[in-house]
């Protein structure tokens, strides 16, 4: 049976590990050559090692989201090793949990930089990629944070803001053979969802407070392979008439 990403290559950002990792081996898993960015050498060995061992192939690059020569970099050494680039996933991202009031202007523009404007950047250079062929898919993570800011007022901003960039390229590529949707995750077993449930995210626990007024706790969280189903869904051909769609994915907790 054919594999439902049988020749493509896919950039997935932040790939490392968690939600990103999950993205990665599944679309290696149904064919697709994957090119995987984190900003630790040795976590992105790790994950590389682990494609290939199950027959995949994969290529590891370094970057930093925030880094505004890192999606040109990037997508040239996917191109180099093969050929083109089929699939962006816009991945990479940091939590913060800082209430407005002890947000400061370097820290805002910290995420910012990391959450909205590297995803931005990343598009920018597949739209241009993408455009001469008239084929392509652009997936960015977005999170439930983008509809229920529970979180810091950096973070959810800037998710909030990748919705509505995720409509907008959408908008722009209307009528194209590209298509521009997101996955908005809820809370996922993975590091950083630990690490915000135990309060430890920078910014602390503060507003923790706000999590169960807002959140159906009595249903279990996802797992990373969920995120990852949905991002399949919308890469392949079973997604090829949804575009402009942010899809929630969260078990109902957010409901």
């Amino acid at each position: 049976m054919r594999k439902l990403l049988e020749g493509k290559t896919a950039i997935v950002t932040g790939a490392s590990k968690g939600i990103g990792y999950a993205i990665a081996e599944l679309f290696s898993e149904e064919g697709a050559n994957v090119v995987i960015t984190a900003r630790k050498q040795d976590e992105l060995d790790k994950a590389v090692g682990a494609i290939r061992k199950n027959g995949g192939k994969a290529v590891a690059v370094v970057a930093d989201n925030a880094d505004r020569d890192a999606p040109a970099r990037v997508f040239k050494e996917a191109i180099d090793a093969f050929g083109q680039v089929d699939i962006l996933v816009n991945n990479a991202g940091v939590g913060e949990m800082y209430a407005v009031e002890k947000t400061s202007d370097d820290h805002f523009d910290k995420i910012v930089q990391i959450n909205l404007a590297g995803p931005f950047r990343f598009c920018r250079e597949a739209v241009n990629h993408m455009m001469p062929r008239n084929e392509g898919r652009i997936i960015n993570v977005s999170s439930v944070n983008g509809t229920t800011p529970i979180c810091g007022v950096a973070y959810t901003s800037t998710k909030g803001g990748l919705n509505t960039m995720t409509l907008n390229i959408a908008m722009r590529l209307s009528g194209t053979k590209i298509r521009c949707n997101a996955i908005a995750p809820g809370v996922t077993d993975t590091d950083a969802a630990r690490a915000w449930a135990a309060g430890e995210q920078e910014g602390g626990g503060e507003m923790l407070e706000f999590s169960d007024k807002y959140t159906n706790t009595s249903v279990p969280s996802t797992e990373p392979i969920d995120q990852a189903y949905a991002a399949l869904y919308l890469a392949s051909e079973m997604g090829r008439a949804v575009t402009g769609q942010v899809i929630q994915v969260d078990n109902g907790q957010f409901i």
